[in-house]
């Protein structure tokens, strides 16, 4: 349970396995119940371009995510690397993301194998280039 008090559903860690053993799902996408006693699976989705797991982040809510992130390392072939999403934008009510900080490693630690940790508060800050330049660097 996170120090928020706010616990995860057994839903977000059966997606978040799919996710990783069955490498079909390239995304997920999570969110508080609407009690806000949970945080809850909120979308998955097949879909390779990054455009459209952008676009799923909503502008003016928090939301936690896990990216399946493949891309071309120089000299050494295709390399994947799981991400977690923590995006908090700037547009969201003070306490969703208080709520949302508070509430990250209870999520966070629940998922084995997170290669990269992704913090954004504004598109900016979750582009495929900075999530490329830092999965790149941890090899």
């Amino acid at each position: 349970m996170a120090s928020s008090g706010i616990g995860v559903h057994p839903g977000c860690l059966q997606d978040y396995q799919t996710l990783k053993l069955g490498k079909k799902l390239k995304y997920i996408i999570f969110k508080f119940s609407p009690d806000f006693k949970e945080i809850v699976t909120e979308k998955t989705s097949e879909s390779d371009k990054y455009e459209d797991f952008l676009s799923d982040l909503p502008e003016d809510q928090c939301r936690f995510a896990v990216y399946d992130f493949h891309f071309q390392k120089e000299g050494a072939g295709q390399r994947n690397k799981v991400c977690f999403f923590l995006w908090n934008p700037d547009a969201a009510t003070i306490k969703s993301r208080m709520l949302t900080a508070s509430s990250k490693e209870a999520l966070r630690k629940s998922f084995d194998g997170i290669h990269i940790d992704i913090q954004g508060s504004d598109l900016s800050e979750v582009s495929y280039e900075n999530v490329l330049e830092k999965a790149s660097k941890s090899f």
